[in-house]
This record gives structure tokens, sequence and C-alpha cells, in this order.
């Protein structure tokens, strides 16, 4: 097949996998929470062909820049908590996700997480 048909809900598990990486290193702000998970998952589904490929080229520009948007989104822990949830819940119904392609994207992107990105990670100490 010429084309590959990506559905709905590989790109928000895409986007949110990448989410979870950006926000739970995202610096503490004075802002309120409410980010909500359309503003997670969005900037972010310009990552979904690459997550679900062979890591061989870069990741797309929109992708790291939905990265710098996102992180730039989640200042507050409650906003970082919200969007390690969103993203780890769209996260479970995309297929063919690769985890070490999401693991490292961040840090191919230029942000750095300070610890490992998983389908298991506790949002609930995420700060």
């Amino acid at each position: 097949m010429a084309a590959r048909v990506i559905n709905s809900s590989s790109v928000w598990l895409a986007a949110a996998v990448v989410c979870m990486l950006v926000v739970a290193s995202a610096p503490h702000g004075g802002e309120a929470a409410g980010i909500t998970c359309g503003q997670v998952v969005t900037p972010l589904m310009s990552c979904v062909s690459y997550l679900q490929g062979n890591g061989a080229s870069p990741p797309p520009p929109a992708c790291c820049q939905g990265i710098t948007r996102v992180n730039s989104l989640a200042r507050t822990t409650p906003d970082r908590q919200t969007a390690c949830n969103c993203l780890k819940n769209t996260a479970m119904k995309l297929n063919g996700l690769k985890p070490d392609l999401a693991e490292a994207l961040p840090a191919k992107c230029g942000v750095n997480i300070p610890y490992k990105i998983s389908m298991t990670t506790d949002c609930t100490k995420v700060n």
C-alpha cells in the first residue's frame, strides 16, 4: 500500500506520550492550573508518524515546536499532572507507538526530562 492511514486514536496516543515527557519537566510557574487535554494533544499531532516510524530521521520540526509549546503551557504541578494523565490515556489507544522513540523524543528536540519516559510513569508524582 503506498499510503498509510493513521487513525485519530493513534494521533492522540502519540501526542499523549510526547506531552507526558514534556510537561513533567516544565518549570514551575505562578499561573493557575487549567490546561486541557486538547491543549496538550493538538500541538503534538505532528509527532505521530515519527513515533510510529523507525527513528531513522530526526523528528519533524513541527513536532519539536509542539513539545516546546506544551512545555510552556504546563507551568504548574496540577497542569503537568493533568497533561501527564492526558498523554498516558491517549497513548494507551495508539497502535504502533514505539516506546523507545517516545522516550528519546524530548532529548532529540532539545528538551531535558529528568526521569525515564514510560507508560508506567506515576503522574501523581510529576511536580
